[in-house]
């Protein structure tokens, strides 16, 4: 005998019907195309009269109505949409979902198939029949739409990459998101004791309004110093302006207002102006470029702020030794400077050139970079001629790629043209030569000269290594940039003016020894100011040694020449695993007389909680630390504390974070880029709902809304419940949703959430008779909680006291019933629910929410 008593006691509502279809389609009498019918015999029931199995018997029928789905074509899954559907004009007794010119845009089909498409129902539907293969079903259990298509209808698409088509530009918003850092020092002197504090912030502020992103950037800096020098300096600074937007259909992004010239022939300066680049994220994931990276090292407690040309893109707090930074926007391009702060006092700066080598283009495709404006200074006034610039690289064959572009601007013009070589076996070789013409206005003179660029790259897969030449550039003496000309033209007198430069990079891989190597070689050469160079070279290793597994040592030698100064040093590290993810670590450093020796202990909390504790020794005393990371809902959190005997003490705070505001809600969220793309979730109005995405967990607010920040730009990202973490009184019909949106969009991608208590009940309609066995119940989001059974019995899920629900069977509601206003764990054990009958002339309630 079947009973659905007990299934409707051991199975989720939202799955139920599923299973009773089943178990009812095994014992069917008689099955045809369209109509199964049950042999209601052999169910354990016992007014056999009563009984309405009308949902099971079409396979996948859905009552004529409007609803919201998520749509998934070929198991992708797009946005939610909504879809109507209609009697079938073949099958009265079936239905059929309507696909709308909206839906049609998110498939990504061919335009040789779009040409093709015929339109019914006043040009509203599809006419599916014209494409052979292609299905549609829908799904009310959760709340989806499938659509099976042939590949060959669609255009290219990756495991991780959807086609422009299925992009998504978001939804209108606001955002403000800010970097905070504190610090406060405190430096001890044989007498005095001086120290200070300091404040720092930059942030962005944005408006999202249909393609378009408009953007402000600030920054500010609040210093205190202490002592007998002590002084107070402020500032506030509006960095930029700008706007800018993706044009799909060029693959190129256009920006206006105030910006950096992007290049990968010229150097960068700031412009007021447009922009229109070839954008490589554009592209699928394996045919795109590269972001630039910083690494460095810090001996304490640092702050490492990552700028150009006086603009701060990145600052944060890093714990003592080895940092990677690789949080920097990919359109940064050029010479960045690195600025190390220890909480000793000790500064540290250092260049990284961010040019990517060698410049080729695949085979029959041209990448190009185009611009005009004019150039400005840091407070937004023109500092130049109105200016003009050009480049491309045209991937001529398999094998050739010609670049090449120019500068026009009044008193500066530039030249460039160069080849690139794809050497196969080789590797990747290209050469440019670019010609300046400058005049300066407190010079009578012409100044012109050339520039030689040399640039290879090649991966030894057999000797798991792989060297970047970076290029080697020799500038003569009269070749200006178009940098170098405009702080000649501000401060009357050339600066440093380049002569030869030359990056090296170096790594390898020794399986046999299980040792990794990494070398870094830059080499500046000026021909009115000293050289500047740069060399690091660090070996590590994993290893085992006795019962101690997974042990890693570390050997860095490094040395710094800038402006005139030089720092040679070394760090070594050795790490043992502890803890659940944690490890216990030695570090020790020696750098010109000073060396360090420190010991260490770090773990992982939780999944947003970090720590790390170290004590140790220098010359000039004995040292502690702590450090200590949270990634929180509402902000990142960084905090450290350090301490020298005799010589200072500090602590220091960092806080990321931002607010998004849209018309479908708000929430404060922790941020990483600035201005970033995001995608706001709405988990349906139930709060505390764990969320996960992007390798980070956040939670929902009281309002049921949270924010998931740094999301890939045109990349298929997911999102989903954490149903680990998920209580029991809550349910997701839908657990997991995906987005491919444009850079600094907000994406919205809703949940549908059930809160609430569970519990058998009993449903009696007013004559004392109980609904038909089979009918659903549906709470006031028209979501099936419950199936009923036999007798009237229903296992309810989603149950909130003074709630209304209904009753349906016959296709329609036929009767409502309220839950107590107080509800308890006893009154719970046996609920007996009166349904109040609906008037019969009453039109049936739709089945999904709006």
């Amino acid at each position: 005998m079947v009973s659905l008593l007990f299934i409707t006691r051991y199975f989720r509502p939202h799955i139920l019907s599923l299973h009773v279809a089943y178990c009812l389609g095994g014992i069917t009498l008689a099955a045809q195309a369209d109509d199964i019918q049950f042999n209601t015999d052999i169910l354990d029931v016992k007014d056999r009269a009563n009984i309405d199995l009308g949902q099971f018997s079409r396979s996948g029928y859905i009552m004529p109505g409007e609803y919201l789905l998520t749509v998934y074509v070929n198991k992708h899954q797009l946005s939610e949409q909504s879809v109507t559907f209609y009697t079938s004009a073949d099958k009265e007794q079936d239905t059929e979902a309507c696909v709308t010119p909206e839906i049609v845009k998110l498939l990504g089909l061919k335009p040789a198939t779009l040409d093709k498409l015929t339109w019914q129902r006043e040009s509203v539907c599809l006419a599916l029949s014209q494409l052979p293969g292609m299905t549609v079903k829908g799904d009310l259990g959760s709340s989806t739409l499938y659509i099976s298509m042939p590949q060959a209808y669609l255009e290219y698409v990756d495991e991780n990459w959807d086609p422009p088509s299925r992009w998504d530009e978001g939804i209108p918003g606001l955002l403000a998101d800010y970097s905070l850092n504190a610090q406060a020092q405190r430096q001890q002197g044989s007498q005095e004791r001086n120290g200070g504090n300091s404040v720092s912030s930059n942030g962005t502020i944005g408006a999202n309004m249909g393609v378009w992103r408009l953007r402000a950037d600030w920054q500010s800096q609040y210093t205190n110093q202490s002592g007998s020098e002590g002084s107070t300096q402020k500032s506030w600074d509006w960095s930029r302006y700008y706007a800018y937007r993706a044009v799909p259909s060029l693959s190129a992004k256009l920006m206006l207002g105030e910006t950096f010239l992007t290049s990968d022939i010229f150097d960068s300066f700031r412009f007021t102006g447009a922009s229109l680049i070839t954008d490589d994220s554009m592209l699928p994931p394996s045919l795109r470029g590269y972001a630039p990276e910083v690494t460095g090292l810090a001996r304490t407690n640092a702050k490492v702020t990552i700028s150009q040309e006086g603009r701060v893109l990145y600052e944060t707090h890093v714990a003592p030794g080895p940092f990677r930074i690789q949080d920097i926007n990919n359109s940064t391009i050029g010479q960045i400077l690195v600025r190390v702060e220890e909480s000793d006092g000790r500064v540290e700066t250092f260049t990284v050139n961010t040019a990517n080598v060698p410049y080729l283009t695949r085979p029959g495709t041209v990448r190009y970079k185009v611009a005009a404006g004019r150039p400005s200074s840091w407070q937004h006034q023109p500092n130049g001629s109105p200016f003009t610039t050009g480049e491309f690289s045209w991937g001529v064959s398999n094998g050739w790629s010609l670049y090449g572009g120019g500068v026009a601007g009044g008193n500066y013009n530039a030249l460039a043209l160069g080849v690139g070589r794809d050497l196969m076996m080789f590797g990747a070789l290209s050469f440019d030569v670019t010609q300046s013409r400058a005049k300066l206005p407190q010079k009578d003179d012409t100044l012109s000269g050339g520039s030689y660029r040399l640039s290879y790259s090649k991966r030894f897969d057999e000797y798991n290594s792989q060297v970047t030449f970076a290029g080697y550039r020799f500038s003569e003496r009269d070749f200006m940039s178009m940098s170098e000309y405009l702080d000649a033209r501000t401060y009357g007198a050339r600066s440093a003016s380049s002569k030869e430069m030359y990056t090296l990079t170096f790594n390898k891989q020794f399986v046999d020894l299980g040792i990794s190597a990494f070398l870094n070689y830059t080499h500046l050469t000026y021909w009115n100011s000293a050289e500047n160079n740069t060399y690091n070279l660090t070996l590590s290793r994993n290893f085992d040694l006795g019962r101690f597994k997974d042990l890693s040592i570390l050997v860095t030698a490094y040395r710094n020449q800038y402006n005139g100064t030089r720092q040679d040093g070394m760090y070594l590290s050795l790490s043992i695993p502890w803890g659940h993810s944690g490890s216990m670590s030695y570090n020790g450093s020696l750098e010109g007389s000073n060396n360090t020796n420190q010991v260490s202990v770090s773990d992982q909390i939780n999944g947003n909680d970090r720590y790390q504790l170290a004590a140790g020794s220098s010359r000039s005393g004995a040292t502690a630390s702590g450090y200590y990371t949270h990634q929180g809902s509402l902000a990142q959190m960084n905090g450290f504390a350090s301490y020298q005997h005799g010589a200072y003490s500090s602590a220091g705070l960092t806080l990321q974070g931002g607010a998004t505001a849209t018309h479908k809600g708000a929430a404060l969220h922790r941020t990483n880029i600035l201005g970033g793309t995001r995608i706001l979730i709405d988990t349906d109005g139930v709060a505390n709902v764990p969320i996960q995405g992007h390798g980070a967990k956040t939670s929902s607010n009281y309002f049921g809304k949270a924010v998931v920040v740094d999301v890939g730009n045109y990349y298929r990202n997911q999102v989903n419940i954490d149903l680990d973490a998920l209580p029991d009184s809550m349910e997701a019909t839908n657990s997991v949703v995906q987005a491919t949106l444009t850079e600094g969009a907000i994406g919205y991608r809703r949940f549908e959430v059930i809160t609430g208590e569970k519990a058998m009940a009993v449903v009696r309609l007013a004559d004392g008779s109980t609904p038909p066995f089979g009918a659903n119940v549906l709470n006031k989001k028209m979501k099936q909680v419950g199936i009923v059974g036999d007798s009237g019995s229903v296992y309810l899920s989603g149950i909130n006291a003074g709630d209304q629900m209904e009753v349906h069977w016959n296709g329609r509601a036929q009767c409502v019933f309220m839950l107590p206003n107080m509800l308890s764990n006893s009154s719970l054990t046996d609920l007996l629910l009166p349904c109040r009958l609906v008037e019969s002339d009453k039109t049936p309630t739709a089945v999904a929410a709006k």
